[in-house]
């Protein structure tokens, strides 16, 4: 397979580059070491130009894989071509070394390709001194390094002409054994496929050898050689591919044919005239289209052997089949043979085996026996010229038998027909048991012949079921090769696989650097605003982070699994150390190290508060989530949801509203204190006058100064969402108000309900007051009682006892008779003020941001049981007061602008953050841990997350700190899977069809597997 650029291949591709001559280059990028891609653009014209050192240039139309850190070459490159535009592409002289000139003057920058050896790449400033080159090297006194000059006086400047005398002297010294293109090869610039297509052309054969050639043909062979150039410049150029048929054999018998490229070529050549071709309108493209096939085209080749190794194990168990019955046929055929010769040859058998039997009773030595028999033989003994060899230590004798019939056979054989089968031996050398007669030896052989026959027979009924199951195995083995095959040109790569990652139990994509590169590249690359960056307590852990799809905060419980997840890949997982996270928001998240100080890759500053989360367990889980058809999609809906939501909207969005609305309802009719000492004495007396005010005339009247000191002192949860909408009623005062006097003039009767109030002492001699709305409720709510020894704090307390108790009476005016019995169990509670006192110190330091969080978390858990008592409270308030102010529709607010750039001096609205986020959220419910059998599945990806995430999947294994090792622990897991009695021929093959070098890339370190039924498999092993 060609693999590399010839000259004429370089030639001819500069003309077609020349085209991109003046484009500006916008992005450097690297695949590999040795291969980068120039991004290029013109007004209305873009180009990406593929440069591999050593092997190619041309323009490319694929998706290329990206290196996601740039190497320190393509980082060199970045800082002195970007920008820059391409003045020229020539190649050095008539070399395979090629010349793009970036920029002009002295801020022209060189990149030199060379294209022979092992390849290289250089870039150089413009008197070409070396500033970075990709492979140093030195050869005899030139210096390819950094800081050099590089040589271009080295490049051949001109072709070679071979005339008639260097023709001679060329084939003169060449070995008679070569043939022409071998010798003249080396003095050849144009590459071996023009040389072939000349000699066709001129009339001489492609293998004719240097002893064959007649020298009267020099000049014209010398004509043909030099008439390369003419061929180039009038020759038709276009892109040629050539193709080879391959034959892959399939599961039903017999083979397919399919097509693999093989060569690439500016020129169709004469000896290519009988090959399948493809052609393209230029060189470039079949470039393109060639070396993007190629990778491809090796993992299709892979297969196709390791498909032909199943056939050709099955050949040879066939053919090891036909040989076995062979060998027993041979075996029975001899036997018959020797038994049969014995019984013709029986009077010669018995003299002999007499002969040597009275010799050892005569105990003659066994040496004077062999030069007795020798003698005999000398003297025409026709017994003892019979006995060839004597075997007295096994007590056999071999003897030399003919048959006496074989002049019959003869004449038989030449009668029958000339294709039967080869003529019987007439004679045989027999081995003869001492102990036994003629007949009793006779025997022996028949009894092994009639043993031999039984065992061909056995071979052929055992053989033929091996035979069966052995094509069995083959037919199910090349199934499962193609199955696997298809399954991995239909697997798609995810961006987020070459990071860690898991998603969450809430449907949320989590991610995790494995290298300080890969960190720097989550923060710098994919972390976004509504992120969040979680990180275990640990120097030198992973970056994880939570990718939000939304602007609703990160449910706790993910943030829980994303913070056991960042401890498990850190060094907590090795030394098996419990140890906590913690989260912060991407803001908090900086480059910028102290001054003096500096920060190695992959290491940020963390500024301002860290939330902590709770120590997490040491255990992870091993599974597998597969890839769903988009018409299965739907039945996973549920699979992952966020804990806590109750229908379609979520927590943030339906049921927020119906809890703020309520909320507000509750805060324009709530006057509460908490106990203690205020801060602000006249505030209070000023409440207390209002109130008894209010009292007289059996009404309510708001009042902002008290309202605002109860929401900043009160623990309930409604402050949540209390302090998010103070902005809307500021800025509708005046209308609440209007709305407020026209349902008071219009229901007098439940805007004003009748209040009792009772002022005494309690047992222990402190005031007691005492409100009931009398014409819903019967029972006594809440008491608040003070020392009456303190003269100061006596005012202070019955003004709080009258607010709490105003609140109380309003708030049991709402509810329902089978609530009635609640505010009775909390009368008079002990300890109640000691344990106001302590939730105060408590919650002391506290500020207004962190208990709004804490209390979104709570409100996420027990989502339901709050909007339900809260729906009860609208409906109570709603009876007593009407539809208020707080429950009235709020006015809608305008939708956030769009973020804008400003691009070429034009204002353009960004819109592709969003696009990305949702196009991730719809691959991710694409994914699923618990297929089902009418599910489409594509393919199997093997995942590595916090165990509690994994709890709902079909396959799953559990994984602690531990001594396996990963690969051999992953295998483990997916032959348990295998085993499994629940799993369909189809999981089976998609969890086959994984790499080796997928399976176990993402565990933490070495791990000890816990599932129901290990054992088995592993006794299985």
């Amino acid at each position: 397979m060609k693999a590399r650029f010839s000259t004429i291949d370089i030639i001819s591709i500069l003309e077609e580059l020349q085209q991109y001559v003046g484009m500006r280059v916008n992005q450097v990028y690297d695949i590999d070491n040795k291969t980068y891609l120039i991004k290029m653009h013109q007004p209305e014209k873009k180009v990406v130009l593929l440069i591999e050192s050593g092997t190619r240039i041309h323009t490319t139309e694929f998706e290329w894989p990206k290196n996601p850190a740039p190497s320190g070459f393509s980082m060199k490159l970045r800082k002195h071509i970007n920008n820059k535009r391409l003045e020229y592409i020539k190649q050095c002289g008539v070399d395979r070394v090629l010349d793009l000139q970036f920029g002009s003057g002295e801020a022209a920058y060189h990149l030199i390709l060379e294209m022979y050896d092992r390849g290289n790449l250089v870039l150089t400033d413009w008197e070409f001194k070396i500033l970075n080159i990709l492979r140093p090297r030195v050869a005899g006194e030139e210096k390819f390094l950094v800081r050099e000059t590089y040589p271009l006086e080295l490049c051949k400047q001109e072709f070679n002409v071979l005339d008639e005398e260097t023709l001679k002297d060329i084939l003169t010294k060449a070995k008679e054994s070569d043939t022409l293109k071998k010798a003249l090869m080396p003095h050849f610039d144009y590459g071996p496929n023009l040389l072939e297509h000349i000699f066709l052309q001129s009339g001489f054969t492609q293998n004719s050898k240097v002893k064959d050639f007649n020298f009267d043909d020099i000049s014209k062979l010398s004509e043909a050689i030099n008439s390369a150039s003419k061929f180039l410049t009038e020759e038709q150029r276009y892109g040629v591919i050539i193709q080879k048929v391959e034959t892959r054999p399939i599961a039903d018998g017999g083979e397919e044919e399919f097509m693999t490229y093989v060569e690439f070529h500016p020129y169709f050549y004469q000896q290519y005239k009988e090959k399948h071709i493809v052609e393209f309108d230029t060189f470039n493209t079949a470039c393109d289209q060639f070396f993007s096939k190629v990778e491809a085209q090796k993992i299709e080749l892979k297969t196709v052997h390791q498909e032909k190794a199943a056939v050709n194990k099955l050949d040879r168990v066939k053919k090891d089949h036909e040989n076995r019955i062979k060998t027993l046929q041979e075996v029975q055929d001899l036997d018959r043979m020797k038994g049969e010769f014995i019984e013709t040859n029986s009077d010669i058998v018995n003299n002999g085996i007499k002969v040597v039997n009275s010799a050892i009773a005569n105990q003659i030595p066994w040496d004077q026996i062999k030069e007795i028999i020798k003698e005999a033989t000398d003297n025409g003994d026709p017994v003892a010229s019979r006995i060839k060899q004597i075997k007295l230590e096994v007590n056999h004798i071999v003897m030399q038998l003919k048959d006496p019939y074989a002049h019959l056979n003869q004449d038989y054989d030449n009668d029958s027909d000339e294709s039967s089968k080869e003529a019987a031996p007439t004679e045989l050398m027999v081995e003869l048991d001492l102990d036994l007669t003629a007949q009793a030896n006779a025997r022996k052989y028949f009894v092994q012949k009639k043993s031999a026959a039984v065992k061909e027979r056995k071979t052929v009924e055992s053989g033929g079921v091996a035979l069966k199951s052995a094509e069995k195995k083959t037919k199910q083995a090349l199934k499962e090769m193609s199955k696997i095959a298809t399954i991995n040109k239909a697997r798609k790569v995810y961006w987020f696989e070459k990071f860690f990652w898991f998603i969450s139990s809430e449907n949320i994509l989590v991610i995790g650097g494995k290298d300080a590169q890969q960190n720097e590249l989550l923060v710098k690359r994919y972390m976004k605003p509504n992120d969040v960056y979680v990180h275990a307590d640990l120097h030198g852990a992973s970056t994880i982070v939570v990718k939000n799809p939304s602007s609703a905060p990160v449910p706790p419980k993910t943030l829980n699994e994303a913070g056991q997840f960042a401890v498990c890949f850190s060094a907590a997982w090795d030394s098996k150390v419990l140890t906590a996270a913690y989260w912060v928001k991407p803001e908090q998240v900086s480059k910028t190290a102290p001054s003096g100080e500096y920060l190695t890759v992959g290491s940020f500053m963390i500024r301002g508060k860290k939330n902590f989360l709770p120590p997490s367990h040491l255990t992870m889980g091993f599974g597998f989530v597969f890839k769903l058809e988009d018409d299965s999609v739907e039945r996973h809906k549920g699979d992952r949801k966020i804990r806590g939501l109750e229908g379609q909207e979520g927590i943030m969005e339906v049921e927020k509203e119906e809890i703020e609305s309520v909320t507000e309802g509750l805060d324009d009719v709530e006057i509460d204190v908490e106990e203690g000492d205020s801060s602000d004495e006249e505030k209070e007396e000023e409440n207390l006058e209002t109130i008894e005010e209010e009292q007289k005339e059996t009404g309510f009247e708001e009042n902002d100064a008290c309202k605002s000191e109860d929401e900043e002192s009160s623990g309930t949860p409604d402050k949540d969402f209390n302090e998010s909408d103070n902005g809307n009623k500021d800025e509708h005062d005046e209308s609440e108000e209007k709305e407020e006097n026209e349902k008071a003039e219009v229901e007098p009767l439940t805007e004003f309900p009748d209040t009792d109030v009772k002022i005494g002492f309690d047992r222990l001699g402190s005031v007691e007051i005492k409100t009931r709305a009398v014409s819903v409720s019967e029972d006594p709510v809440e008491t608040v009682s003070e020392n009456k020894n303190k003269k100061k704090d006596k005012k202070k307390g019955g003004q709080k006892s009258i607010n709490r108790d105003v609140k109380n009476g309003v708030r049991n005016a709402g509810q329902k008779p089978n609530q009635q019995e609640e505010p009775k169990k909390s009368e008079n509670v002990r300890g109640k003020k000691g344990k106001m006192k302590k939730i105060k110190e408590k919650y002391k330091d506290q500020d207004e941001e962190e208990r709004e969080q804490k209390m979104q978390i709570l409100q996420s858990q027990g989502n339901d049981k709050e909007t339900k008592n809260n729906k009860k409270n609208k409906r109570g308030l709603e009876q007593l007061y009407g539809k208020s102010k707080a429950t009235a529709p709020k006015e809608k607010r305008p939708p956030p602008k769009p973020k804008t750039e400003i691009i070429d001096g034009e204002e353009v609205v960004i819109e592709e953050e969003k696009v990305a986020v949702n196009d991730e959220t719809d691959m991710l419910d694409s994914l699923t841990g618990v297929p089902v059998g009418e599910d489409e599945l594509l393919f199997a990806i093997p995942v590595c997350a916090p165990y509690n995430t994994l709890l709902n999947y079909k396959y799953k294994v559990k994984l602690t700190p531990g001594t396996g090792k990963r690969g051999k622990s992953c295998k483990t897991a997916l032959a348990m899977f295998l085993a499994d009695k629940n799993t369909i021929q189809r999981e089976k093959d998609l969890l086959k069809s994984v790499k080796d070098q997928d399976l176990a890339r993402n565990l933490p370190g070495k791990v000890k597997l816990s599932a129901p039924h290990l054992q088995k498999v592993k006794g299985k092993k």
